[in-house]
C-alpha cells in the first residue's frame, strides 16, 4: 500500500468528489431500511399460511443476498428448509407445498420470471418482493401478494428490503420464528456503527482502514456459518462497487483443498485474506480462522485481517457485516476513484443478451 493511499482522505466531500452517483447515501441508511421494510412488508398483509416443503426465494445478484442473509439469520430456528435458486429454474424437488418467493428488485430480471411461471406450472405459492416492473405486474393480476420494495436504489442497496421480505415470508409460512423486534433493534445498532464508520468517522475507523488495506490487491473472503453468506455479499460489493475482482470461499471446506494454493499465490498475483468471524461460530471452526489465517499470511502479500461481527442478535451481527462491508467497498471504489454505482459490464451482458 503506497503512503498516498494511506495518508489518502475518505471524508464525505472526498468520497463525494468519486460517488457520482451518491451510493453513500443509501448505504448509510440502512438502518431507516429496516424499520421501512417492516412497515412495507405488514402493507402486503399476508395472511399466515402453512408451507411444510419450505421457501424457495429465486432472485439473482443484489435481489437475491436477502434469502441468502435470512436463511444466515434464522440459523437453527428455521424448522423447515429456506433455500436460493439462482437459475432459470426451480429446483427440481420443488412442491406444490413450497412457497417460492420471487425477489427481483426491477421486477424485470428473467431468471426470476421464468421461476415465478415455473412455480405457477407446479401449483407452489408464489409471493413476489419487488418495486415494480413486469414482476409486479404479473403478480397483481394472478393475485399472488407483493411485498413492496422501495424504488431508486441500486438493486444491491435493497438488501435491507429483501432480507426483511424473505424473514417475513419465512415467518408466515412456518419456516421460523419472527425477526420483527429484532430487526428493530438492529437498525438502532447499526446508527451507531454509521457513527463509527461512516465518513464523517475518524481515518482510522475498521471501514476505513480495512479499505486502505485491500487497495492494491485482490481480496479472497472467507465466511463460516453465519457469515458465510456475507462473505459472499462482501465478495459482490467489491466486485460492484470498486470495480475489482474479489473472491468468496467458506470454512472449513476451504482448508480440504484451497488452503494449499496459498503456498504460491504470491506468484499470481497481490492476495489479502479476511476472515469474517462471529461469536457463535463453531469452536472449531473458530481454531481454523486462527490457524488458517498463519498458513495463508504466508503466501497473502497483501496480508490477512480477521474481522468480527457486532451485537447480541443474530439480525445485528449479520447487518453490523453488511453495513461493514458496504462501506468499505465505496471506500474502496473512491481509492481506486471509480464511481461505486454503475455497472457498465452488466448493462452491456444485458444488452447483448435482448439483441440475441
Amino acid at each position: 500500500m503506497s503512503s498516498s493511499t494511506q495518508s489518502a482522505a475518505l471524508d464525505r466531500a472526498a468520497v463525494a468528489r468519486v460517488d457520482v452517483d451518491d451510493l453513500l447515501t443509501d448505504v448509510l441508511a440502512i438502518p431507516e431500511h429496516l424499520r421501512d421494510a417492516l412497515w412495507k412488508a405488514e402493507s402486503a398483509a399476508l395472511e399466515p399460511w402453512d408451507s411444510p416443503d419450505g421457501v424457495v426465494v429465486a432472485g439473482m445478484g443484489g435481489s437475491a443476498i436477502g434469502g441468502h442473509l435470512a436463511r444466515a439469520i434464522l440459523g437453527d430456528h428455521a424448522s423447515r428448509p429456506l433455500l436460493a435458486a439462482n437459475a432459470y429454474g426451480l429446483p427440481p424437488w420443488t412442491t406444490p407445498d413450497t412457497t417460492v418467493l420471487c425477489s427481483s428488485y426491477s421486477g424485470n430480471t428473467e431468471e426470476t420470471l421464468a421461476c415465478y411461471e415455473a412455480a405457477g406450472v407446479i401449483g407452489a405459492r408464489r409471493v413476489a418482493a419487488t418495486s415494480g416492473g413486469k414482476l409486479a405486474e404479473l403478480a397483481r393480476a394472478d393475485g399472488v401478494p407483493v411485498i413492496p420494495v422501495a424504488g431508486g436504489l441500486q438493486p444491491r442497496a435493497a438488501v435491507a428490503y429483501l432480507t426483511v421480505a424473505a424473514l417475513e415470508v419465512a415467518a408466515q409460512c412456518g419456516v421460523g420464528p419472527g425477526c420483527n423486534s429484532e430487526i428493530d433493534v438492529a437498525a438502532e445498532h447499526l446508527e451507531q456503527l454509521v457513527e463509527a464508520w461512516g465518513p464523517d468517522a475518524g481515518e482510522d475507523s475498521e471501514a476505513k482502514s480495512l479499505a486502505r488495506t485491500l487497495h492494491g490487491t485482490i481480496p479472497v473472503i472467507c465466511g463460516a456459518g453465519l457469515t458465510t453468506s456475507i462473505a459472499y455479499r462482501w465478495k459482490s460489493q467489491i466486485n460492484e462497487n470498486a470495480k475489482q475482482l474479489a473472491f468468496a470461499t467458506e470454512l472449513p471446506e476451504a482448508d480440504h483443498h484451497e488452503i494449499v494454493g496459498w503456498s504460491s499465490a504470491a506468484d499470481f498475483g497481490r492476495f489479502s485474506g479476511v476472515f469474517l468471524d462471529d461469536a457463535d461460530t463453531h469452536p472449531r471452526v473458530s481454531a481454523r480462522i486462527r490457524r488458517t489465517g498463519a498458513i495463508v499470511a504466508e503466501g497473502a502479500s497483501g496480508g490477512v485481517h480477521r474481522v468480527q461481527s457486532r451485537g447480541a442478535t443474530a439480525v445485528e451481527r449479520v447487518f453490523s457485516l453488511i453495513m461493514l462491508g458496504d462501506l468499505m467497498s465505496v471506500y474502496l471504489a473512491v481509492l481506486r476513484g471509480v464511481d461505486p454505482s454503475p455497472v457498465p459490464a452488466i448493462a452491456r451482458l444485458k444488452a447483448e443478451l435482448g439483441a440475441a
